[in-house]
Formats: structure tokens, C-alpha cells, sequence
């Protein structure tokens, strides 16, 4: 099983009619991905690349059957898409969007947190790639033809770097049994633990790729994580190993604010807790493919 998406996961695009997300709702169509329609205010009634546009989510769920969303909203209103899409029923949610304000970003999390844990919507993002399950759905902006089906976990704060990763092992025949983007912003919706978790107990997946960087106590959580109840290998790369301290590099996220955060830090703690250190982003391939040698 994959997680959170595959073949017969029923799928909206909010912000569907722009010109961002009509491109991606093509490519994500092309690739095979289940699209039942898109949300856009004011044009309900519509059809948009063959599929039917409704105004609001809950209209999408009750008429489509929608199950998974993914955001191409601004980021002035891409909270209350997020929240929207939560109150409808959907049950996994891809926040594309980049800049959307922390105080927002908090609003959604303490509004998430209404639900019961069993209701509760996962959402990734926002300010990431996406997730993908190869061979059954592309849930995302990646570039789908680098991932083939296998065995191998991604979960990266980096969007550019989890394309590396797959790229590298593609040339050496390893495939990807999920890969999710969590985002690089200071707050988001799941976290590396969180994905760690499903990782876990998804049988499909032998090895997990974690893709880390500087900034916040992420990595390290999912470290002690992975020591105290993981059967199965992890691998990292965190990146920003030559970051200054307290400047913010790329990612909202990506900035040294405490003890802890720097890249040197967070390897040395990862390898106390027996995550296997993969030394520079070019060895992600080798380093996995080590890994599985040896079971």
C-alpha cells in the first residue's frame, strides 16, 4: 500500500481555474492521478480541462466524492482553503502555496486540532512539492517520470532535494515506494516524525529517506522516534552544513535560532540515535543502496 494517495484516490485542486493550477491539475491528470474536479468561487456550474468546477469543497465531497486536496491558492486566502478543506471531510491535504504568514499557518493548526484525532484532516505543505505514490498518483509539482515504483520512503523539508534523491536512486534501479514533501516553513502541517510514522507501517516500505536541514527540532524528534519504535532503516542528509548562524537560508524554516539547529548539531544527535548519516547530497543513492545490500 502506498500512503496517503494511489490509483483510486478521488482528487480536487483548490485555486483550479488559475494558470498555476490548471497547469499542475494537467500534468497530475497525465500522470494518471484520480482528478474529479476543482474549486474555484464563483465559477460552480463550469467544466475546466473536462472536469466540473464547484464553488465551495463541501459541494466537491458531496457531488465528487473528493477525498484528497491540494492548494494553488494565494497566500492571502490560502489558510481558509486549508480550513475549508478540513471542514468539508477531506482526509489528506497538499498545501502548495509558499508565503502564506505564520499567524496564519497557527490559525490553521489550532483549528485542526477541533477535530478528533481519527477525523482529524493530514495535511503537508504548505511550501512544498507535494507527495507521490509512483506508478499510482502524483499528488504535487514534481516531476513524475524521476520515480519509479519500489520500496524506498522519502519525507524531505527540500522539494529540489527529494527530486535528487529519487533521481539518484532511479540510475541505480532503487524505486520509491511514497515520497512526501512536508514544507520548509517554520510551521507546517506534518511534520518528519508524523510521516515517519505511516512509513512505519506501510509494508511496502523497507528503507526511509529523511531529508533534513538547519532550523527547528524536527529532524531530531524523528530521530528519537525512529530509535524508540522504527524496525526499519533511516537514512538522512541534512542540509546547510556551512550556514552562517541566524541567517535564514532559502526556507522560511531554514534559519539557526537555537542550540541544536545547526546541520553539525543535528548529524551528530542522528548518529548517536543510530540514523545512518548520508555525508553529501550527491551520495543519497549510494547511501541507500548500501543500506539494502545488507538486508
Amino acid at each position: 500500500m502506498a500512503i496517503f494517495i494511489d490509483e483510486t484516490t478521488r482528487i480536487i485542486v483548490q485555486g483550479f481555474t488559475g494558470k498555476i493550477g490548471t497547469f499542475h491539475a494537467q500534468d497530475m491528470i497525465n500522470y494518471g492521478s484520480k482528478v474529479v474536479g476543482g474549486i474555484t468561487p464563483g465559477k460552480g456550474g463550469q467544466t475546466h480541462l473536462g472536469l466540473p468546477v464547484f464553488n465551495t469543497v463541501k459541494e466537491a465531497v458531496q457531488q465528487a466524492g473528493a477525498e484528497a486536496s491540494i492548494i494553488f491558492v494565494p497566500p492571502a486566502f490560502a489558510a481558509d482553503s486549508i480550513m475549508e478543506a478540513a471542514d468539508a471531510g477531506i482526509k489528506y491535504c497538499v498545501a502548495i502555496t509558499d508565503g502564506i504568514p505564520t499567524q496564519d499557518m497557527m490559525t490553521v493548526k489550532n483549528f485542526l486540532r477541533r477535530f478528533p484525532k481519527d477525523e482529524r484532516m493530514v495535511l503537508t505543505g504548505p511550501n512544498c512539492a507535494g507527495t507521490i505514490s509512483p506508478g499510482r498518483a502524483m499528488l504535487g509539482i514534481m516531476p513524475g517520470h524521476i520515480y519509479i515504483p519500489g520500496n524506498v520512503g522519502i519525507v524531505g523539508r527540500s522539494g529540489t532535494l527529494g527530486y535528487e534523491a529519487a533521481d539518484q536512486m532511479k540510475r541505480l534501479g532503487i524505486g520509491i515506494s511514497s515520497s512526501v514533501g512536508i514544507g520548509g516553513d517554520p510551521i507546517n502541517g506534518s511534520s518528519h516524525r508524523d510521516i515517519l510514522e505511516k512509513f512505519e507501517h506501510d509494508p511496502e516500505t523497507k528503507v526511509v529517506v529523511m531529508i533534513g536541514e538547519i532550523g527547528g527540532p524536527q529532524e531530531v524528534e524523528a530521530g528519537l522516534f525512529a530509535k524508540e519504535h522504527m524496525s526499519k532503516p533511516v537514512v538522512a542528509y541534512i542540509a546547510g552544513l556551512t550556514a552562517p548562524e541566524g541567517r535564514r537560508m532559502g526556507h522560511a524554516g531554514a534559519i539557526i535560532s537555537s542550540a541544536g539547529e545547526s546541520a553539525a548539531e543535528k548529524v551528530a544527535i542522528l548518529k548517536e540515535l543510530g540514523v545512518i548519516i548520508c555525508p553529501t547530497p550527491a551520495a543519497m543513492g549510494a547511501t541507500v543502496a548500501a543500506v539494502l545490500a545488507k538486508m
